[in-house]
This record gives C-alpha cells, sequence and structure tokens, in this order.
C-alpha cells in the first residue's frame, strides 16, 4: 500500500483553501492549511509536506517570498510549488503577474479562479508523479 502524499495548501482565502483542501483529499491526498506566508513557512518546517499549492498575493508574506525562500533552502527546496494567481496572463507589469510566477522557481503555475480546482488538482498529480 502506497503513502498518502501530503499537501500544503496556502491561501489566503478560507473560502478557496477549503474547496482545494476537500477536492485534493476526495483525490485521496492529505492535506494541511495555512492562510499566509508566514504560517506556510512555519508548517513547512515543523512538517515538510510533499507538495505546496501556493497563492501568489496575500498580507504579510506573498507567495514570491515563500517560493524564494523554500527554493533557496536546500531542507526545502525539491519540495514541488504550484503558484495560484488571479492576475490575467496579459497583464505582465505587476509583482503579480503570470510571467513573474515563472521566472520564480515554482514548478508549476494555475491560474487562479472559480473554475480552476480541476486544474489545481492536476497540476499537484503532475507534480508528484
Amino acid at each position: 500500500m502506497t503513502e498518502k502524499k501530503r499537501v500544503l495548501v496556502v491561501d489566503d482565502e478560507p473560502d478557496m483553501t477549503l474547496v482545494i483542501k476537500k477536492r485534493l483529499e476526495k483525490e485521496g491526498f492529505l492535506t494541511e492549511v495555512a492562510y499566509n506566508g508566514n504560517e506556510a513557512i512555519d508548517k513547512v518546517h515543523a512538517n515538510p509536506p510533499d507538495a505546496i499549492v501556493l497563492d501568489v498575493m496575500m498580507p504579510e508574506m506573498d507567495g514570491y517570498e515563500v517560493c524564494d525562500q523554500l527554493k533557496n533552502d536546500e531542507k526545502y527546496e525539491n519540495i514541488p510549488i504550484l503558484m495560484l494567481t488571479a492576475v490575467a496572463d496579459h497583464v505582465g507589469s505587476t509583482r503579480y503577474s503570470h510571467y513573474d510566477g515563472k521566472s520564480m522557481e515554482a514548478d508549476d503555475y494555475v491560474p487562479k479562479g472559480p473554475d480552476s480546482t480541476e486544474e489545481i488538482v492536476e497540476g499537484v498529480k503532475r507534480l508528484l508523479a
């Protein structure tokens, strides 16, 4: 029997976090949640997950800062990170654009929206395959 993979879902929107968490659990993943970047870093340090679903725009510490910290720490650099953002692809001039996300060391990127849950689940599956 294979051990269930653990996924940390990080988003400051409780409703979105709950939807992603429930959908991942339906697919057989164990999930934990964090509602900001500082909490995410603390949870990774306490018990590193197998993958992270990470919102970009959050208070205190945004997703880019979280990604940067983890990918530049040899203890956590191999944890796959799927970044989410609600900023449209065609907006290339903000800190939170798709292009900035790709320039980070995130492993994958999914636009965040009400219909993106399946894409998030498929992204997590790809990263853990």
